[in-house]
């Protein structure tokens, strides 16, 4: 069989939109991830139970579950449970900050216990208050060393965003399967996605591994 080339040009536009669905999950799923994960994190580093238990728990929780099982969550008992839809693409989002931010919350609390005591003693010592010392001091350092971790999470992001065809969601994937199945030429199909899935994670997979992950002392 000889390769199409005009299959994949002529389905670029609808190939691209899945991207973007895509691009959006994993924009989202970060965003929102980091804000709630970094949040996790703050309560897990703390020193009272009423914090670090339920943030623990939280984080055992979704680390031990499928996504896919997420997804099927909030897409089918959430409206059961509020007593209205709310959309596949709302629920998949929904999904994959509240999936995401268990794993960047350990990422965060990593980066933050990686940095010195002694520092935050120092830091202290000078008459820093706690929240001038977590932004002055710990959080610029504890960047630098969570960068390789969050880039490599972001990358496995992206690859299971083709798990929201599940809820009816047409990504990437999904959309590269729809085209293959109408045309019957799944492999210029599958093969341009496999490109696609390896320029994007081979750029992100060498960012990380250029990001040194240095050891404070």
């Amino acid at each position: 069989m000889q390769f199409d080339w005009n299959i994949i040009v002529s389905s670029a536009g609808f190939l691209a939109n899945g991207l973007a669905l895509s691009a959006l999950l994993v924009a989202v799923g970060t965003a929102g991830g980091l804000l709630l994960g970094g949040g996790l994190a703050l309560m897990r580093l703390s020193s009272r139970r009423i914090l670090s238990a339920p943030a623990a728990a939280y984080v055992t929780v979704m680390r031990a579950v499928p996504l896919v099982l997420v997804l099927f969550w909030f897409y089918f008992l959430m409206p059961l449970a509020i007593g209205r839809p709310i959309g596949a693409l709302s629920s998949a989002l929904t999904a994959f900050v509240l999936f995401e931010a268990a794993f960047y919350c350990e990422i965060i609390r990593a980066g933050i216990e990686s940095v010195s005591p002694g520092q935050t003693m120092a830091a202290a010592a000078t008459g820093l208050r706690w929240g001038q010392i977590l932004r002055m001091v710990i959080l610029p350092q504890a960047l630098t060393a969570m960068v390789p971790l969050l880039l490599n999470q972001i990358i496995i992001l992206f690859q299971d965003t083709s798990l929201v065809y599940v809820v009816a969601l047409r990504d990437f994937m999904t959309t590269a399967s729809v085209v293959a199945d109408r045309y019957g030429r799944p492999i210029e199909m599958y093969t341009s996605v496999a490109v696609v899935y390896f320029i994007i994670c081979f750029i992100g997979s060498s960012l990380a591994g250029r990001s040194k992950a240095p050891v404070f002392r």
